[in-house]
């Protein structure tokens, strides 16, 4: 059984590849416990000498693997150059912290000597997105490598050369052959692999439907577990915030990624006193958005990585606008070749339409309206992901307030929500 790779700026096929037998899988992952086996007793200092050495290939290599990027899931090449940039500072980041963080803690207690000792698992299955297709296997496998752990990386199965090229990108940094290995399989040969004794965590962010189907697997056979899944982050601004500086963040926050992220501003919560200003303003931007050649640094739109995440989209949208919803643009495919959706801005959304309740992911602004900032409060908080969330005041009694109510694993204040290797996230 083959995959392929496809350009998501045309819709042509890239190249195919041949899935892994199950039988292949088992010598691979017999492989990844012996280099686990080897790696967990060499130095910190020689592990963070490899981290160094994978951040200086990644800047080295930066436009072929940009162009990589590009060429398989669609984000435009300057926002691809910006993820490997941002893999690179987190090596280099653990390669500096990395001991630190692992050091033993000494407890007082009334034995003679207490200490919190961190021990590697062993061999870690990664399951990955195509959204951040090198920046979200990093941000999981180096800390996990930097502790002495192996990664298996089941990624996604529309950026299979990037986890080819992953793969290469570790060894040639020096790791042990079979440390870092890249799993050609499809998401019905995941349980097999998790169920497998050798396997001792599994670690995954994509879709509430994987990620059910992880979380039971690793329930079932009593693994640990990880999960990164959906987000409907809300984006709150408050009367008294500097709407030119909330638009610009808005629209970064919104548009990156052609909206493809988990941390996107997917609900922008607006108080009704300045609503009509950051609605006109927010609508201004947006109809500047250029569709085109993801390749072409004058372009600011990029086609979404697949088809049937378009149609998901528009099925939002419609049934929104069914609802009552005011389109003020976009709310259709653009008019050429490839997977691209028209930048969208909808105003007057209201509970119970599905841009409101369920997660968008691609170019769609949703503008909810509230009355006071205790009502922004209460609609950013209604709703079943809690991934992150942004409010723009200029009141710092009021942003605190926020900061101490907000159900979200992480508020930035006057900031877009991003992650960051230096702080948790999540």
């Amino acid at each position: 059984m083959n995959i392929y790779s496809i350009n998501p700026a045309n819709g042509q096929r890239i190249k195919s590849y041949r899935l892994h037998t199950n039988e292949e899988v088992q010598s691979i992952l017999a492989l990844s416990v012996n280099a686990q086996q080897e790696w967990k007793s060499t130095s910190f200092t020689s592990r963070a000498d490899c981290l160094y050495q994978l951040a200086s290939h990644l800047r080295d290599n930066h436009l072929l693997l940009a162009s990589l990027i590009t060429s398989e899931m669609g984000k435009l090449l300057t926002e691809a150059k910006a993820e490997i940039e941002k893999c690179a500072w987190a090596c280099e980041y653990y390669a500096e912290h990395g001991a630190n963080c692992l050091q033993d803690e000494i407890i007082e207690t009334d034995a003679s000597n207490s200490r919190i000792v961190y021990q590697p698992l062993g061999t870690i299955l990664a399951v990955m997105p195509w959204n951040f297709p090198f920046w979200q296997v990093i941000r999981c496998a180096v800390p996990a490598i930097m502790a002495g752990n192996s990664i298996l990386l089941k990624h996604a199965s529309n950026v299979p050369g990037c986890g080819l090229a992953l793969q290469q990108l570790f060894l040639d940094s020096g790791f042990p052959e079979n440390l870092f290995s890249t799993l050609l399989i499809s998401a019905d040969q995941v349980e097999a692999v998790i169920a497998d004794d050798r396997v001792h965590g599994v670690s995954l962010t994509g879709s509430e439907q994987a990620g059910r189907a992880v979380a039971a697997s690793a329930g079932k056979y009593l693994k640990k577990s990880l999960l990164e899944l959906g987000g409907s982050d809300a984006f709150v601004v408050l009367a008294d915030a500097d709407l030119d500086t909330a638009v610009s963040a808005g629209m970064t926050s919104r548009f990156l990624n052609a909206g493809q992220s988990c941390i996107a501003a997917k609900r922008f919560v607006v108080v009704e006193s300045i609503a009509d200003q950051f609605v006109d303003k927010l609508l201004v931007a947006i109809n500047k958005l250029q569709p085109g050649d993801p390749l072409d640094e004058s372009t600011t739109l990029a086609p979404m990585a697949r088809d049937d995440l378009c149609l998901e989209l528009h099925r939002q949208v419609i049934g929104s606008v069914d609802m009552g919803v005011v389109k003020l643009t976009g709310g259709e495919r653009v008019s050429r070749s490839g997977w691209y959706y028209k930048p969208t801005l909808l105003d007057h959304v209201k509970p119970g339409m599905p841009v409101y309740e369920q997660e968008t992911f691609g170019p769609v602004a949703v503008v909810v309206r509230v009355r006071d900032e205790q009502q922004a409060l209460q609609v950013a908080n209604d709703s079943r992901f809690g991934l992150g969330a942004s409010v723009w005041t200029k009141n710092s009694e009021l942003a605190e307030w926020f900061v101490e109510n907000i159900q979200a694993g992480c508020l930035f204040v006057n900031g877009m929500v991003k992650s960051d290797p230096r702080l948790p996230f999540g």
